[in-house]
């Protein structure tokens, strides 16, 4: 599909949300603005204040007005940012009346922000929701075309942005930096960022993206970090890519890290006493039809991932792999903690008590069992014959993955399968009808997800990255993620090429996932297309099987 950007803004009564122009030397909006955390009667604004000379505080002024231009609802006010929160600039703005759309903009030394576009939650009765569900964007790799498509769409309600919004890595030969169009995006700073000043830095290079600003102008943002907001596999004690000896304690580095997000995300604030982690872990209500439950799975509880190469045992010159599976399955090993549990439990507790047709779950890693396909059993002697030498690598480590009949990607929720298990008893035990999204793989997914004893207890939609790169073609025509579709039960459906989005519409009768990609990633002219589409409806206590849309 084609959409007329311009055309599109005009009929929504906006301009190009594009940065402001300098109208002083005093400051400039270089970030654009964004919205977040939307409920009934309220809702986070937020910009980036650049004084042309950095080290006193900045007076500000913002407005929010009705964009059906219905008397009453107008909010104004003033407020102060500073080097202190890195000149960033958020407001909680309360007494907003339920399901209206409004526009807002600030102004500071006489300069205007560019104009944004939100609106609060629904309440009563909702015949239907639209959100855009986003991951994974690296900026070197590719431009933000898919945010650009985001903020293109005809109608959107809310952004689901569920984790590696950016990435740490920086330098030569780093991530995303053999791209086509690397040269010209290549992080800043142009090293693997540390400090706060570090992590400030990147998250304004990113907000500096014109595709980024415009999708966050053009509806409010629910988001959730994964690892690289702070680094690559993290964990609560730790992560892959973080070394003690040259980077300092991993608890320090986590704190700059998420003071950096909460400055410059649409997030709310934490609440007296609450810690940065916990106040990540939030719901929504849209109207009755759907409840949105955001989980935290990165740096609260999780244990240490399990590594093959370290943590599977050789005995005799073979791998026991028996061992390997019991600590795989042991209880203690978790992803959640049990204070997040028991929260989880009481928020899809209220959701079915309160009538809501759907239960999403806001996470940030694929929650399906996905075994590693073997290529040579899956493919004919001719397809394989084509597979190219820079792909066998690859191959090779399917194909042991494969024989091990365990899974390899143990960083998703197969690595905690007795926390998978809780969780899933948490959907059985409210009688929820679960819709779980998921990120991170940088790759379309439809699943049917069951318990341990076969029981279909939810759907899953993931989506792929908006630039971040997945496994690709492994030859000509064959997509790897059709591999892994014929090798897993709840695999419906994977793309692993595909970049862009997933559009997700709640009806009281159907969660309907409209996996849409753009044409490319290293061409600021692009196009885009429907992928495929699955739905699932409500069945019984639970949902549906999925079904092509």
């Amino acid at each position: 599909m084609r959409i007329d950007r311009r055309r599109a803004l005009a009929l929504l009564g906006l301009g190009a949300a594009t940065p402001a122009a300098a109208q002083s030397s005093a400051v400039s909006f270089k970030h654009g603005v964004a919205s977040g955390d939307p409920l009934q009667d309220r809702v986070v604004i937020w910009t980036r204040i650049t004084p042309a000379t950095p080290g006193a505080d900045v007076t500000f002024t913002w407005r929010i007005n009705p964009i059906d231009r219905r008397a009453g609802g107008a909010k104004s006010g003033s407020g102060i940012t500073g080097p202190g929160r890195d000149y960033t600039a958020k407001i909680d703005v309360a007494g907003l009346d339920p399901g209206r759309a409004y526009t807002f903009e600030f102004e500071a030394g006489g300069v205007r922000s560019p104009m944004g576009r939100t609106r609060t939650l629904p309440a009563g009765p909702t015949k239907d929701v639209v959100l855009a569900v986003a991951s994974c964007s690296l900026y070197p790799n590719g431009y933000f075309n898919a945010y650009q498509a985001i903020a293109d769409l005809p109608r959107v309600d809310a952004v689901l942005h569920l984790g590696d919004y950016i990435y740490e890595y920086g330098g030569p030969g780093t991530y995303g930096m053999s791209s086509a169009v690397a040269g010209e995006r290549p992080h800043d700073p142009p090293h693997e960022i540390v400090s706060l000043a570090d992590y400030r830095r990147r998250h304004a290079q990113y907000k500096s993206d014109p595709g980024l600003q415009a999708a966050h102008a053009r509806a409010p943002w629910i988001v959730a970090w994964d690892d690289h907001e702070t680094a690559n596999d993290s964990y609560a004690d730790g992560a892959q890519n973080h070394q003690s000896e040259s980077e300092g304690d991993w608890n320090a580095r986590k704190a700059r890290a998420l003071k950096a997000y909460y400055e410059w995300m649409p997030i709310r604030e934490p609440a007296p006493g609450v810690g940065l982690v916990q106040a990540s872990e939030r719901s929504f209500h849209f109207g009755d039809l759907a409840s949105l439950i955001m989980i935290e799975t990165r740096l609260g509880a999780r244990d240490l991932q399990l590594n093959l190469e370290r943590d599977l045992p050789v005995v005799d010159g073979k791998p026991d792999i028996e061992a390997f599976k019991a600590r795989l399955a042991d209880p203690s090993r978790r992803m959640l903690g049990e204070r997040q549990e028991a929260w989880i439990a009481g928020e899809l507790e209220r959701s079915v008590k309160a009538g809501h047709a759907w239960q999403v779950i806001g996470n940030q890693v694929v929650m399906a069992q996905v075994i590693a396909p073997s290529p040579k059993a899956l493919l004919t002697p001719e397809q394989y014959a084509t597979i190219p030498d820079e792909n066998r690598r690859r191959l090779d480590q399917y194909e042991q993955g494969a024989a091990l009949g365990i899974p390899t990607a143990l960083d998703m929720w197969q690595g905690y399968p007795a926390s998978r298990e809780r969780l899933y008893g948490l959907f059985s035990t409210a009688k929820a009808r679960p819709v779980v999204l998921a990120g991170d793989s940088h790759s379309f997914w439809a699943n049917e997800l069951h318990d341990a004893s076969g029981r279909r207890v939810a759907c899953e939609f993931g989506t792929t990255g908006i630039t971040s790169p997945g496994a690709g073609e492994i030859a000509p025509g064959i997509n790897a993620g059709d591999l892994i579709v014929r090798a897993n039960r709840e695999v419906i459906f994977n793309d692993q090429v595909s970049k862009g989005f997933v559009l997700l519409t709640l009806t009281p009768d159907a969660a309907k996932a409209d996996m849409v990609a753009v044409s490319t990633i290293v061409s600021k002219a692009f196009e885009t297309t429907g992928v495929k589409s699955y739905a699932a409806a409500p069945e019984g206590d639970g949902v549906s099987a999925l079904k092509e849309a």
